[in-house]
């Protein structure tokens, strides 16, 4: 990608979750196109440096946290030019675990609440606390993580689903509200995509078992489910999320861009 066309030298972009899967590939195609992202993290310690992006150590579903985090990004680059929503998390769970076979796989107040409080409550805190400073600004995008499954549903996985269902109703309602300040809310939704490293063996059993087949039969057979015959890049969704923060795409607020290969109807 050329880094002159998108004019993002310089700006600097929070990543939340950005030290792992999706995120760490956000950070890696920013930089490549002259960003400064900031790698915001559990896994981080602010200050710290991975590679070459600035890291801040952030809870997202704390405010106080989120709050310090920003605070922090000020305090070294004296602005934020975007925020990409991206930490979240994934407990696949029945709502009745009708076999009764692993009722740990059933969705209970601790899943559910683990799922809402990193992907609704904690997408809500960070767009909160970055529209005040892009407020004093007078601009900024802030760019949050949805999923087709928000728009689609997904069997096993519905409280998931439902998070990103929410982070769709986020992104136009903010985007009413803070599009007369300049600026801009909108949200990418990524389909089936490419191996992050993050799926455990736990997590497969699981999605396994609320699909009703075993962990070696989950299906990779993606031209039967993708129009488009594979499964999604992570550079994909990376250079997607450069283009969406970059003032090229300064007319595009309010909507959630699927990046699913003809997957989603929505």
């Amino acid at each position: 990608m050329n880094n002159t066309w998108l004019g993002l030298e310089g700006s600097v972009v929070i990543v939340t979750g950005g030290a792992s899967g999706i995120g760490k590939h956000v950070v890696e195609c920013l930089k490549k196109v002259g960003a400064n992202p900031v790698i915001v993290d559990m896994s981080v310690e602010t200050g710290s440096e991975m590679d070459g992006a600035y890291c801040v150590k952030c809870n997202v579903a704390d405010a106080e946290s989120v709050q310090a985090m920003v605070d922090a990004v000020v305090a070294k680059y004296g602005k934020i030019d975007a925020l990409v929503n991206n930490a979240g998390i994934n407990l696949p769970r029945l709502l009745v675990d009708v076999a009764g076979e692993k009722p740990e796989y059933e969705l209970n107040d601790e899943s559910f609440s683990k799922m809402f409080n990193v992907n609704v409550k904690g997408v809500f805190l960070c767009a909160q606390a970055c529209a005040k400073q892009m407020l004093k600004q007078g601009k900024g995008v802030i760019l949050n993580m949805s999923s087709e499954s928000g728009k689609e549903g997904s069997q096993g996985q519905s409280a998931y689903a439902a998070t990103k269902g929410a982070v769709d109703t986020f992104t136009r309602s903010w985007a009413k509200e803070l599009g007369k300040y300049n600026i801009r809310v909108l949200a990418c939704a990524p389909g089936i995509m490419e191996a992050t490293g993050l799926r455990t063996a736990a997590y497969n059993e699981a999605l396994a078992y609320t699909r009703g087949c075993k962990p070696e039969d989950l299906s990779t057979d993606y031209s039967k489910v993708i129009p488009l015959g594979r499964d999604g890049k992570l550079d994909e969704v990376g250079e997607l999320v450069s283009y969406l923060v970059s003032d090229r795409a300064s007319y595009i607020a309010g909507t959630t861009v699927n990046i699913s290969g003809g997957k989603s109807r929505g």
